[in-house]
């Protein structure tokens, strides 16, 4: 009888005890939610359960707030607040802070945008985090689809100036777009140089070549294009450069 007891306990500890990092990192949110399958709208929790978030361990608790560590329902959800209420961490208002938490560059760079006033002045058709990437899913959107979100206001009914500059939005993203997948295939070359110190010198020009991204990236949150496009290109010429250097294995 002993021996069983021991050795129950020994399987309990390997099936059911987390490491203390595990423990800290779990989030029951979405299993109680999932359970449900109708609070919140099931297709809110697939979006999250497909995204970014999702798959770096970002739980519902991150934005919302709550307690992610118990089952109980009221101790889970307590200093929850309904996303329509001002106070609320997902409140459109206050959604560019809580998610620049974790994507601290965008959101500094968004803070020095026009929509960005537009929105802490409480106009409701200035644009936050969920306008382009979604409340949950945490999507980019296509050129296309950027393109028809700036239309709402920057269309031909011009509610917002500058008619153009949906079209120009798309032109600029489409080019980002090239040059994130060159970037891309320059990273998957160089991880297939045998030399050591070649690798190491062509991951540090590949490096150097996502700073002009990056800060393209920002740009678009500033809306700023022709900063956007002053750094594509220098971004461009960083990676041809690099590719040549891929390319000619006699460097």
């Amino acid at each position: 009888m002993t021996r069983l007891v021991v050795a129950t306990a020994i399987v309990a500890s390997v099936f059911f005890v987390a490491s203390p990092a595990r423990a800290q990192q779990a989030s029951h949110c979405a299993d109680c939610h999932f359970a449900q399958n109708a609070v919140p709208n099931p297709d809110h929790l697939s979006d999250w359960d497909r995204s970014p978030h999702a798959k770096n361990n970002v739980g519902c608790e991150k934005c919302h707030g709550g307690n992610s560590a118990v089952f109980e329902s009221s101790l889970a959800h307590r200093g929850i607040l309904n996303s329509g209420n001002k106070k609320s961490p997902v409140y459109r208002a206050n959604l560019p802070q809580t998610c620049g938490g974790c994507h601290v560059g965008p959101f500094v760079a968004f803070q020095d945008s026009r929509h960005y006033q537009l929105l802490k002045t409480g106009v409701d058709r200035g644009p936050t985090c969920s306008t382009c990437h979604d409340p949950v899913a945490g999507n980019l959107l296509s050129p296309k689809s950027l393109e028809k979100q700036c239309n709402q206001c920057h269309g031909p009914k011009e509610v917002a100036p500058r008619a153009e500059r949906a079209a120009n939005a798309r032109k600029m993203y489409e080019t980002l777009n090239v040059v994130r997948d060159e970037l891309k295939l320059a990273n998957t070359m160089i991880k297939r140089v045998d030399d050591r110190q070649r690798r190491a010198d062509l991951m540090t020009e590949y490096e150097q070549a996502q700073v002009p991204l990056t800060r393209a990236i920002n740009a678009g949150h500033k809306f700023v294009y022709d900063e956007l496009d002053e750094y594509l290109k220098v971004a461009q010429d960083r990676i041809d450069k690099l590719m040549a250097r891929i390319a000619n294995r006699a460097d």
